[in-house]
């Protein structure tokens, strides 16, 4: 009678095993919205943890077969035969559902730090868009003008390595089938974001470095005259303090 039990206890387990092999493993999943993407997480570690549940059975039912075929070795012989078809397959389902498991996880840990690489660059992007909206309207001084561009080459400097991992996390899950419309759309969107604000940014660090240089040529050439008007000065001075009539003087001083 107790062969009988664990025989058909054996046949449960078994059939249990097939039963999560199909809910588990041979479901298709399509992950087009991140909540789907949430919950088929959340169910697979729900599976993982059901199915290591069954460890303890799985332990139990072994050592009952092998307590059998120490007392009755032509019943637990074949018990022992099947018991290891089970063992086999139980490790087997093991092993899938915890690899599914670990995948899900790291697709879904891609998923949100693309999201964080995402917000980073467009709060960047928030940056740029504020500073090149400073240059506008500044006042026509050289200070003015000389800070205006140190503070949007500053923003300019900004290093390329948050892009490069947005491209690599949106290309690997566009790949996979995941969420493909929805990242394919957040890309298309910040590229053509970051594209116009760079333009627009490079156009006017242009437009300041070429006011920056007519600023300072005028500056030099004001002080040049500046300088040249007070040596005429003195020397007009000098003439009238000598009385020197003004046809004696030399031409330019005339």
């Amino acid at each position: 009678e107790k062969a009988v039990n664990l025989k058909k206890d054996l046949a449960e387990m078994q059939e249990w095993m097939t039963q999560a092999e199909e809910e588990y493993l041979e479901k298709d999943f399509e992950y087009k919205s991140p909540e789907e993407l949430e919950n088929a997480v959340k169910e697979m570690k729900r599976a993982k943890e059901d199915v290591l549940q069954k460890e303890v059975r799985v332990k139990i039912l072994k050592d009952n077969i092998k307590m059998l075929a120490a007392k009755v070795p032509s019943s637990g012989q074949d018990l022992a035969t099947e018991l290891n078809v089970v063992l086999e397959n139980y490790q087997l389902l093991c092993n899938r559902i915890r690899g599914k498991c670990h995948t899900l996880e790291e697709v879904w840990s891609c998923w949100i730090e693309l999201l964080q690489y995402l917000d980073l660059e467009m709060a960047w992007l928030d940056n740029l868009e504020e500073r090149v909206q400073m240059t506008e309207n500044m006042p026509d001084k050289l200070d003015a003008a000389s800070d205006a561009l140190e503070s949007l080459e500053s923003v300019l400097r900004h290093p390329a390595d948050n892009r490069t991992q947005i491209r690599e996390l949106g290309q690997t899950l566009i790949d996979g089938g995941i969420l493909d419309d929805i990242i394919s759309e957040k890309l298309e969107a910040f590229n053509a974001r970051y594209e116009e604000l760079s333009h627009l940014a490079v156009s006017r660090q242009i437009d300041l470095e070429q006011q920056l240089q007519t600023m300072r040529e005028t500056n030099h050439m004001l002080q040049v005259l500046q300088e040249n008007l007070v040596e005429l000065d003195r020397q007009l001075t000098s003439y009238l303090t000598d009385r020197i009539d003004a046809f004696q003087m030399p031409q330019e001083a005339q």
